[in-house]
This record gives C-alpha cells, structure tokens and sequence, in this order.
C-alpha cells in the first residue's frame, strides 16, 4: 500500500516558510515540518494500492479538465490554527490570493475521487501549508499570541500543476515523492 494525497507544493518558498517558522522557535511542544516539503494539500487518499494509481492519475486529469483552472499566480501568507485558538493542533500559513482555483481543483478532485471509493472529506476545505503540529499545550499561549498579533508574508508562487505525492511515514517524520505530476 502507498499512502497518497494530492498538493500543490509551495515550490521556491522554503527559506520563507522557514521565516515564518523561526517565530515559533522555542515553544513547548511545537512540532515544525520540513518547510522544504510544505505543500496545499488538496485532498488526502491514505493508503491506497499501487495497482490504482494509473486508473487515479487518469481520474486527477479529469479531474483538473472538470474544475476548469488554468495555471495562476497564489499568494501565501497570514497565520491560522486547526481546529480552533483554544484547542490547537496544527498550524499553518494561509492562502490570501488564489483560494478560489484551489478550492475549484479540491472540488473536483474531490468528486472524481470519491466516485473511485475513496472517503470523502469530513471538514470545509480551507486552502492551507501546515507549518507545525503542537503535539501538547505546553506552548498554547505562545502559539496563541503569535497567531493574533502576526500576519507573515509568505510569498508568491506560480501554480502550473497538482501532484500525487506518496508519505513515506519515518520516525524523525514524513518524506514525500511526487508519483505523478498533472498540469493545469
């Protein structure tokens, strides 16, 4: 089995996420990602047979046809948490420009694939890069502070394609490999 989702990968932005991720430095029980590997993630799969991937690809082509999205311009930035302020377990760098062609691509990928059996998605979908997981609450409050008081520019990035990118799950955390990469 793979364990599969779909992204746009925030290409060229990994010394800026790292900027907005050196806010958090020392904070109880935050746990960074690998800015190198942040990505929008448009719609997880799990763990899927390999024997799929050609019938899914072929669906994410479709899929990106369906939602009628050319290659845009996205602009990264601003703070916010999952699930709420006072219960957080994620925290991430929104999407202040170009939400409406992911939302577009999430909804369609979204149909196609669970039309293959896939599950569908139990939550709105809002266009995000997790930057870091708080596995306890020891750092709430400063988690907390910095997401009210800051509002980091990411950057800018030209969106030309979405990914089946497979997660490799390791101790010291996830790798990702793109599988397959489907342009707009």
């Amino acid at each position: 089995m793979q364990r599969l989702f779909v992204s746009v990968d925030l290409d060229g932005l990994a010394d800026e996420v790292w900027a907005v991720q050196r806010r958090f430095d020392g904070v109880d029980g935050l746990r960074l990602t690998d800015p190198e590997q942040a990505h929008v993630t448009l719609k997880f799969l799990g763990d899927t047979d390999p024997e799929r991937v050609d019938a899914l690809v072929s669906e994410l082509e479709a899929a990106v046809t369906d939602s009628g999205v050319e290659p845009f311009e996205a602009h990264v930035g601003g703070l916010g948490v999952f699930p709420s302020l006072d219960y957080i377990s994620v925290v991430w760098v929104g999407v202040r420009e170009g939400s409406d062609e992911l939302t577009a691509l999430h909804e369609a990928i979204e149909a196609r694939a669970t039309a293959m059996g896939f599950d569908a998605e139990d939550h709105d979908f809002t266009p995000h890069a997790t930057v870091a997981r708080l596995d306890h609450a020891g750092g709430k409050a400063r988690v907390q502070g910095i997401v009210e008081d800051e509002d980091p520019d990411v950057g800018r990035l030209q969106v030309t394609a979405v990914r089946l990118t497979e997660s490799v799950l390791r101790e010291d955390g996830p790798t990702y490999r793109t599988v397959e990469s489907v342009s707009l």
